[in-house]
């Protein structure tokens, strides 16, 4: 048997005495694209709010207040002041431990909503991995939410991913974009105000924002000559390839109309860019006189050239009337996409599943109970609270803002 022997004179400290206590990876050395990157939503303000927070914790009395309240980020759970579907949790109670349904007075729509969901998972396990792209039952699932909220226009489950929350998903989405020249990086089109996710994306990715103003005089829409303003300028420092939507607006609330929707599809034509609509908010509409429309109805509705443009399209278990941020559960569409790009995608995803919970959870909110089903009548008492609440706290937030002097906010829409 051969051992593998080392020599006496093998010395494997460093000569370099001087050397040997510094760190291998420095801000010296560290990627620069880190360095740029600016997550406001959870940056310098967040950070010393958490030091605060500890400090109380700790039984500090150095403060004027005794909590610190957390508005930088959309978490209705955490804020305390939405309480959870109860037919949401009890489905995921009951794919967790299927034995508790025996023992408590679970509702029959949801025993076998629970027995649907764990046949198709490998062991019958929420804890198993599933298929990159997501369980194949949840994502048909999907499909039919889809096809019914956009009038029976055909959505393909293969054409659909689930993600962990719908940030993932989308710097998925511009990591296929990004194709750097040597002497120009790959532009995004984004809108400002923004979300911030996005600028930091484009920070870390090493491509060019491409910041278009919305027209607040006009609802925060998007105003076509600023967007061919904003291409036009962009075009001396990148190669703009595609143009993010947020709709309904986030920070900005509003719901964008039909003919504004195909006038930014009728532009992104045009000028050859992917259409990327951060569509999560879809089921936050506040006004009567609101309508949300999806890009890929619209885009599809306004026949060709137009239907066969590339879209991506998102949507999230964060917000809603559902608002679970932490399950990280979400999804996004895919149309139109070439098919050799797709094998490419479906390889960017491929390391690894989606949580499951969160997969388990995306299904329970496309698919609801239905009226006469055991868990139908809390489950709509519970929404509705939510949905007028969260309408009253839209109007009161302006409201408030329009009493103070000087100050301007439009009619929050969703």
């Amino acid at each position: 048997r051969l051992v593998p022997t080392m020599s006496n004179n093998t010395d494997l400290t460093t000569h370099d005495d001087d050397n040997r206590d510094e760190k291998i990876l420095t801000m010296a050395n560290l990627n620069p694209n880190v360095i740029h990157i600016e997550y406001a939503i959870r940056g310098h303000l967040a950070i010393y709010a958490a030091e605060i927070q500890e400090r109380l914790n700790e039984g500090s009395h150095h403060y004027p207040f005794d909590q610190v309240i957390r508005a930088n980020v959309g978490d209705c759970h955490g804020s305390g002041n939405q309480t959870p579907i109860t037919y949401i949790r009890q489905f995921i109670a009951g794919c967790s431990y299927p034995p508790m349904m025996n023992h408590l007075d679970f509702p029959s729509d949801i025993r076998k909503r629970v027995e649907q969901f764990l046949s198709c998972c490998d062991g019958r396990s929420i804890g198993s991995y599933t298929e990159s792209r997501g369980l194949l039952c949840v994502r048909q699932a999907i499909s039919e939410y889809i096809q019914k909220r956009d009038g029976g226009i055909i959505s393909d489950p293969n054409d659909i991913y689930l993600c962990n929350g719908a940030n993932d998903a989308i710097k998925t989405v511009i990591k296929l974009l990004m194709n750097n020249d040597v002497n120009k990086p790959s532009g995004i089109m984004i809108p400002i105000p923004q979300y911030p996710l996005y600028s930091a994306t484009l920070s870390e990715y090493g491509a060019y924002q491409i910041g278009y103003y919305l027209d607040e005089d006009n609802n925060w829409a998007l105003n076509i000559d600023e967007l061919e303003r904003a291409f036009y300028e962009a075009k001396e420092h990148c190669i703009p390839r595609g143009i993010v939507v947020i709709n309904p607006g986030n920070p900005t609330g509003q719901v964008l109309t039909l003919r504004n929707i195909e006038n930014i599809i009728q532009f992104a034509h045009k000028h050859r860019l992917f259409l990327i609509a951060d569509e999560v908010y879809q089921e936050n509409v506040y006004l009567p006189s609101s309508k949300f429309y999806s890009f890929k109805k619209v885009l599809i509705d306004l026949g060709s050239p137009y239907n066969r443009m590339e879209l991506a399209s998102f949507h999230s278990a964060s917000k809603g009337w559902h608002g679970e941020c932490g399950s990280r559960g979400g999804y996004y569409e895919l149309i139109n996409i070439d098919k050799d790009v797709r094998i490419q995608q479906n390889k960017l995803v491929s390391p690894c599943c989606s949580s499951v919970w969160g997969q388990a959870i995306i299904g329970a909110i496309i698919c609801p109970p239905k009226e006469g089903e055991e868990s139908y009548e809390l489950y709509i008492k519970e929404r509705t609270v939510i949905d007028n609440r969260l309408k009253e706290k839209a109007k009161l937030v302006s409201d408030l803002f329009n009493s103070v002097e000087g100050v301007h906010c439009n009619t929050v829409m969703g």
